[in-house]
């Protein structure tokens, strides 16, 4: 009975990947503008999406906070769209849209009826081409911006938490800063520098469009011609990656917050590219420590010791660098130094046992579900797709991540913990309330 299950599970799971497999077709432009078109008529809808190769790591350090400023100022209008129309036509039409900005990316999307794939091409064109950057523009996002750092930011509990860690974590990457930046560069920017940055990177040669949905290929691709084609290539970007020396000994430091009654005790490590082996195998050791209340950390700190109110740990991969972090809450009297050590006594585990194989079925069944989960949507796929060409270099991720996950051994857990999650290797951020 047991194998007749076991087989009936794998063939499930084979089944599960099958279904999964994402279809999609790949051409560049002349002017350099890479389109990934991905047809699903299951539901008459469209995404329209366009993702650019710039976020907070392609600005000064005098002048932070420019791509996710630039995120809001390219809804404010263009040569065809009046200013504070952009929401209006698109809701008019029966969609909705949406932008981020990561320290690595922007992104910008639309989603409408089917029938509407032509205006969504039509406006992200425009947005390319022809937005209007002007003072007014500028000064009222401003506004927004510095209302959405308060709300977000500074007025939320723990707000800066990874403000405090960057600044200490990174001395030389642009890393060491965040996506919202800082207001006073933004205040002292003048037009000409925000026309600058716009123009280098905002170019169709920086840029991936990705159209996923219900839509005939053969009329796309005509309209895709038609509103892009034209579009003046853009300069080459030559970009350097600043190098971090290892970190050797531990690096610890405080931030104070006002908004802060519980102090957080963080200890993360510094970690390599999203792009490498090593950073999805850590990315299996985030869920062993901190994936629901099952997960050691929660069963030991929280369940068992009482030592954490909260904890938790992830993964922040990026493309150049990436952050492997541990954040509790400490119940009572306990001490950073006392959450400090239980963070260890887990890592210490997995650097030196192997996980049960019970513990890896788990992880396998967790990491199979996520990636169903994250292509249940067309949004979904329009955004892995877009994601996989413009920072991993590779488009077929799409289907093979799974794979990659599926093939990483107990055996490669317990290195990578050896490799990267030590007490020398680590920043240790003691984030309070204000004294």
């Amino acid at each position: 009975m047991k194998k007749l299950l076991l087989s009936v599970f794998a063939a499930g799971a084979m089944l599960s990947s099958q279904a999964q497999h994402i279809d999609y077709e790949e051409y560049d432009l002349d002017n350099g503008l890479h389109v990934i078109l991905h047809q699903d008529k299951t539901a008459p809808v469209v995404i329209t999406s366009v993702m650019y190769h710039v976020g907070a790591k392609d600005e000064q350090p005098d002048r932070t906070g420019f791509a996710h400023f630039f995120e809001h100022l390219l809804f404010e209008g263009t040569k065809n769209i009046e200013r504070g129309e952009w929401f209006k036509i698109v809701t008019a039409n029966g969609g909705m849209n949406n932008a981020n900005t990561s320290d690595d990316r922007t992104y910008y999307y639309e989603v409408f009826p089917s029938n509407n794939l032509q205006l969504g091409l039509w406006m992200e064109s425009e947005r390319m081409l022809h937005p209007i950057i002007n003072q007014v523009g500028v000064d009222t996002q401003n506004e927004v911006v510095k209302e959405e750092k308060r709300l977000r930011v500074d007025n939320q509990p723990y707000g800066n938490m990874l403000k405090a860690l960057k600044e200490q974590m990174f001395k030389n990457h642009p890393y060491r800063w965040t996506t919202i930046g800082e207001m006073e560069h933004l205040d002292a920017a003048t037009l000409d520098e925000f026309m600058d940055f716009y123009k280098k990177f905002y170019v169709p040669n920086n840029a991936v469009l990705v159209v996923a949905g219900d839509f005939d290929t053969a009329q796309a691709k005509t309209w895709i011609n038609d509103y892009f084609s034209e579009i003046p290539r853009g300069a080459d970007i030559q970009r350097t990656i600043a190098k971090e020396d290892p970190i050797t000994k531990p690096i610890e430091a405080t931030w104070e917050d006002p908004n802060v009654q519980i102090p957080m005790i963080i200890s993360a490590f510094r970690t390599p590219s999203m792009k490498t082996r090593d950073a999805r195998v850590l990315d299996l050791i985030s869920a062993v420590l901190s994936d629901g209340k099952s997960s050691r950390l929660y069963k030991k700190m929280v369940d068992q010791d009482k030592t954490a109110l909260q904890v938790g740990a992830f993964n922040y991969s990026q493309e150049h660098y990436g952050q492997y972090i541990i954040y509790g809450l400490p119940m009572g009297d306990n001490t950073k130094e006392d959450m400090l050590n239980a963070y260890d006594a887990e890592i210490k585990k997995l650097q030196t046992e192997l996980i049960s194989e019970r513990e890896y079925q788990k992880l396998q069944n967790q990491f199979e579900n996520r990636f169903v989960s994250s292509n249940a949507s067309v949004e979904g796929i329009a955004h892995t797709l877009a994601t996989n060409y413009l920072l991993y270099g590779d488009t077929s991720l799409t289907n093979k991540e799974i794979d990659i996950y599926r093939s990483i051994t107990r055996e490669e857990i317990r290195e990578v913990a050896q490799k990267y999650l030590n007490p020398n290797q680590r920043v240790i951020i003691e984030y309070t309330g204000a004294k």
